[in-house]
């Protein structure tokens, strides 16, 4: 028996379903896929059996300058060293602060915390502290974090807890706005997300003029625009990714990438929602932690050196360019879909998974980690000859489907 298949055997006594969340293989992971991972580097993975894998999910977001970069690691030691957590923050938390605000053009104030479900909700907070409202729309299907409100997908929360988020259909304008007239007078905010990429579905980038359309909306009913930029910021853009589309959010939320896998998350907001933010009261035990903020100043730095939304879109588009030549090739045609930064493979009515779980292993056996349902996600760690490398694994994947 390997090390890893051990583990699970023992997780399996001690931990619900052997493992939770989203990083659990038994939750919709083809058979073999390691549980347990010993050492990281760079844009690389060792399991607990010593495979090595080019890492395609970059710890599903948070890993976008390498795992143990080590400027990133000694920024964190260092402030770690000197002071962490305490009875109040660092002065570290002001510098963070007035960063993310120069940085992000509708930025006037920060708040931090530790997870993306912290910064979705906070900034759910803040627009009814605002508008005095309770209706927030979110995006059918949309993932915004795991906490009740927002996991539509999963047991153990009542629908009345649903009341007060209605849905529509993203990048759908007639769908939108009926849903809105539906609330109207009572809308305190729409949740919108850099792009749509719900799990297990084709992504689809989002329509300017679906994104004119709710700021619009969100003018007209004195109501917050809501960016989910948790997933999807700092890779498609250095500010926030609707930027991209001529349409400010209102607030934003970020988290995964920001300080590189130290646990942090922000919400950031326009001087509009100032007073709201002040009003309302969110804290936790963790979230002052000093050495994260020190990680995400040179995390920042490090992004802004390397232009990394366009690094990051060009080492995409070499992969993808490479994946579907090989598919032509082998004729198994596929499905990318999101951004080159982002990118979702699938392959052609394959409706339960069935091709993309064989590719996916044989990717695996030979030494590249992907995921078959899930938008994957580049680093600046990764490099034209890591591409390279793993398009040869790929290559042989593709082979082994015939």
């Amino acid at each position: 028996m390997n090390n890893n298949d051990a583990l699970k055997i023992r997780a399996e006594k001690v931990i619900p379903g052997g493992m939770y969340g989203h990083m659990s293989v038994y939750r919709g992971m083809p058979e073999g896929y390691p549980q347990y991972f010993r050492r990281a580097e760079g844009c690389r993975l060792w399991d607990v059996d010593g495979n090595e894998y080019i890492d395609f999910m970059c710890s599903y977001g948070p890993m976008i300058a390498g795992y143990g970069n080590h400027r990133i690691r000694a920024a964190a030691d260092a402030q770690r060293n000197e002071l962490d957590i305490a009875d109040a923050p660092a002065p570290l938390i002001v510098d963070l602060a007035e960063k993310f605000v120069s940085q992000v053009s509708h930025a006037g104030w920060a708040i931090f915390a530790k997870n993306g479900n912290d910064a979705t909700t906070v900034c759910n907070m803040v627009a009814r502290a605002q508008t005095g409202k309770r209706k927030i729309l979110v995006a059918e299907g949309a993932y915004h974090g795991a906490q009740p409100w927002a996991a539509r997908r999963t047991k153990g929360t009542p629908a009345e807890d649903y009341v007060n988020f209605p849905t529509y259909q993203f990048n759908d304008i007639e769908n939108l706005t009926v849903a809105a007239q539906a609330v109207a007078g009572d809308l305190a905010g729409i949740v919108v997300s850099g792009f749509k990429h719900d799990a297990g579905s084709e992504q689809e980038l989002t329509d300017p003029d679906f994104a004119c359309k709710v700021r619009e909306i969100c003018d007209a009913e004195g109501a917050a625009l809501i960016l989910d930029d948790v997933r999807a910021g700092l890779r498609l853009s250095l500010d926030a990714s609707w930027t991209l589309h001529g349409v400010q959010p209102n607030l934003s939320a970020w988290g995964k990438c920001i300080a590189n896998g130290e646990p942090l998350a922000a919400i950031l907001g326009d001087d509009e929602y100032r007073d709201a933010a002040r009003s309302i009261f969110v804290t936790g035990s963790f979230w002052y932690q000093a050495a994260p903020m020190a990680a995400a100043l040179e995390t920042l730095a490090i992004l802004e050196e390397e232009d990394a939304p366009r690094t990051l879109e060009r080492l995409g588009q070499q992969f993808r360019d490479g994946l579907y030549e090989q598919a032509q090739r082998h004729a198994r045609p596929i499905v990318q879909s999101g951004p080159p930064q982002m990118p979702t493979v699938m392959f052609e009515d394959d409706v339960n998974f069935e091709l993309g779980f064989r590719f996916c292993t044989n990717a695996l056996r030979n030494g590249v980690y992907m995921h078959p349902w899930h938008n994957m996600f580049l680093s600046v760690a990764h490099t034209e000859q890591d591409i390279a490398q793993a398009l040869e694994a790929t290559n042989r994947a593709f082979k082994a489907l015939s």
